[in-house]
């Protein structure tokens, strides 16, 4: 477990307030580790992950005694030294070759952790496919296409798709950009089939032209930039149920403001709901109408009626002139 730290000087409490929890968080910084062993399918897969993340990444270089499926302490340390939300450890044993290990936290802690393992045959960079590429800090269209991504019951592939939307989020957009939108990073998985080997994740990273048709709107190619990368999909780690609740919690003050009394129809129309006092009817101005006034008889027949009510004393109504 970290330790408590108590701040004896106004610096070190402006760094422990900046490191609570924030209504506006900043983007998520993702940390690349190498284990002790390695291999250069490894070195170069990194690299290439490394530049579609930039600039919200760091690299370290030297190998790390780290293995996180035994022990977490390294991990909740790094996480909280270097401020990063997300850590890949790469590693390569005989058992489990060439493997990326994704890693996500929460407050710092370990949430949850899936392995995939790179298949070298398949294997390209981004050098080898000779076309131009994309500019840095761009912000990546994401695609996923397979019923494994979309099963009902939660599943490793279901992991991965929550932690590759996560790892490539990148920056909070409020508006799109159409001359942003420069890339896109398409994850493939076929359908799982009873006695036959999991399916393969393919990672595949296409750029965007636009090309002009003779219309208004433009027609879209897409042309191979690199890396391409098939995953064979490993261990996996999940979140405790109790841990996922609170990490998925929106603070109060993302949420949007509703105005009482105004609800929005299926048609998309705002309506609103007003609240009126009681209404005296008895004094309600209607029209004045011909039709509507009373002859002479009946006037003087509700003149006597309301002498009458008032205990035989005449009362006469007088209009007052202005």
């Amino acid at each position: 477990m970290l330790r408590t730290i108590k701040p004896k000087s106004a610096r070190t409490k402006r760094i422990l307030e900046k490191r609570e929890p924030q209504v506006h968080e900043n983007v998520k910084q993702c940390l690349f580790l190498k284990g002790t062993s390695s291999s250069e399918i490894l070195k170069l897969a990194v690299t290439d992950l490394n530049s579609l993340l930039k600039p919200h990444t760091k690299k370290f270089t030297k190998p790390n005694p780290i293995h996180p499926f035994e022990s977490v302490d390294s991990l909740n340390f790094l996480s909280l030294k270097n401020d990063c939300s997300h850590l890949v450890l790469s590693h390569h044993k005989k058992k489990r070759p060439h493997t990326l290990t994704f890693i996500r936290t929460f407050a710092h802690t370990v949430l949850d952790m899936l392995e995939l393992h790179i298949d070298p045959d398949t294997f390209r960079t981004i050098s080898q496919f000779k076309n131009k590429k994309c500019a840095v800090g761009l912000k990546p269209m994401l695609a996923f296409s397979g019923t494994p991504f979309e099963g009902p019951v939660d599943s490793r592939y279901t992991l991965a798709k929550s932690m590759l939307l996560d790892f490539f989020r990148g920056v909070e957009a409020t508006g799109v950009d159409v001359e942003g939108l420069q890339y896109m990073i398409h994850f493939s998985a076929s359908d799982e089939i009873p006695g036959e080997p999991a399916p393969i994740i393919r990672m595949r990273v296409y750029l965007v032209k636009t090309r002009r048709s003779g219309q208004k709107v433009p027609r879209v190619e897409v042309e191979e930039m690199g890396p391409r990368i098939d995953f064979s999909v490993g261990r996996e780690q999940v979140a405790e149920e109790a841990v996922m609740k609170t990490a998925l919690k929106k603070p109060k003050g993302l949420e949007p403001r509703t105005k009482k009394n105004i609800t929005t129809d299926v048609v998309g129309d705002k309506m609103g709901k007003i609240h009126l006092g009681k209404q005296d009817f008895a004094n309600l101005q209607t029209r004045k109408m011909k039709g509507l006034k009373r002859s002479r008889e009946e006037r003087k027949a509700g003149e006597e009626t309301d002498a009458e009510e008032d205990g035989g004393v005449e009362v006469k109504r007088v209009q007052l002139e202005a």
